[in-house]
């Protein structure tokens, strides 16, 4: 990818943050809990789709669990269903993490060291590492922060002196978009351990093809713990709203990225956020988003609301059926889509 194509990826991205405010303005209060109220009433009953079980702990969720938290730039919250009933965040906390090395380090940090290309392949595959191996360094081809090779490297390229000194910032990160303190679940972080030997491989060859720098076992250790986080659908739907106010949260007001980062994290968001079905997700919504096997799916309409529905039960490819439906309706009720005519 050469520097103008990111550049201007960057610039779309950010078209999308300003052009994107005036039509929710129009929703009042009431029109945007009808809106969700309808969707949580459409899809409560669905049955498709299954819990995760690759990961033990997460085949023990309850799979009738469903909650829609939608948070505007000003704070407001709405909500329908369970939104206080925790899950572990997996592949949504990439996010997060890759926003916590680009606020550190810049936008470059991510494009030229892991990359920001969709993979065209799974999310856990070693094949894709073999493809990139020879171009660490200048921003891999088909390589980015939201699969699990790069996700484990951007977690190793978290500033600390110690491994404990990197969690407490991984965390509070989290904790700042989330609006409060955040913790692992245990119980999941035993079992992701337990059984997470494919990643530990990844991490062996991320390390040997140079895109982890040193102590590869500690990133896999901390990508593991955070993906462990526990989150509830009002926690992910702050965490998105903190994305769609420029990286402010709405609601304690922290700065948590800086507005200049924020579309470069939506544009890895738009490409490699629902795994192999990003491009259908995309083109069915228009919204940035990311969904994690514990469940979770953040979207952000930019300038206009974060939105999560958590809801356990995924499609083959590893998406929450009911979520993907109920922010898709949604969106389409309150004008989300950032690509739609004004």
């Amino acid at each position: 990818m050469t520097r103008f194509t990111r550049a201007f990826g960057v610039a779309v991205a950010l078209s999308l943050l300003t052009v994107a405010a005036p039509r929710l303005q129009a929703q009042s209060p009431s029109d945007i809990q009808k809106a969700v109220d309808a969707a949580y009433a459409k899809y409560k009953g669905l049955q498709e789709g299954k819990n995760a079980d690759y990961i033990p702990a997460l085949a023990k969720v309850d799979p009738n669990l469903f909650g829609i938290a939608l948070v505007t730039p000003d704070g407001k919250v709405y909500t329908a269903g369970d939104v206080k009933t925790e899950v572990s965040i997996q592949s949504i906390s990439k996010v997060f993490t890759m926003a916590q090395v680009i606020q550190e380090q810049g936008l470059d940090s991510i494009s030229k060291r892991i990359g920001v290309d969709a993979t065209g392949a799974r999310f856990n595959s070693i094949i894709a590492i073999e493809g990139v191996k020879t171009v660490v360094g200048t921003g891999a081809p088909e390589m980015n922060a939201l699969v699990n090779p790069g996700a484990i490297s951007a977690t190793s390229m978290v500033t600390g002196g110690s491994a404990d000194a990197v969690w407490a910032k991984i965390i509070g990160f989290h904790n700042d978009a989330a609006g409060r303190q955040l913790s692992v679940l245990q119980d999941v972080y035993k079992s992701e351990s337990d059984s997470n030997q494919r990643n530990q491989a990844i991490g062996a060859l991320m390390l040997a093809y140079g895109y982890i720098k040193d102590n590869w076992q500690q990133a896999v250790d901390l990508y593991t713990r955070q993906c462990s986080i526990g989150v509830s659908a009002k926690d992910l739907g702050m965490m998105a709203a903190t994305l769609a106010a420029g990286g402010k949260n709405p609601v304690t007001g922290k700065r948590v990225l800086d507005a200049d980062k924020v579309p470069g994290v939506l544009a890895v968001m738009a490409t490699a956020g629902l795994y192999d079905d990003s491009g259908k997700w995309l083109y069915r919504t228009g919204l940035p988003g990311k969904s994690g096997v514990g469940g979770g799916l953040i979207a952000v309409s930019p300038g206009k609301f974060g939105i999560a529905v958590v809801s356990p039960p995924l499609d083959d490819a590893g998406n929450s059926v009911r979520a993907q439906n109920a922010i898709a309706d949604i969106s389409n009720a309150l004008g989300g889509n950032p690509y739609a005519a004004k």
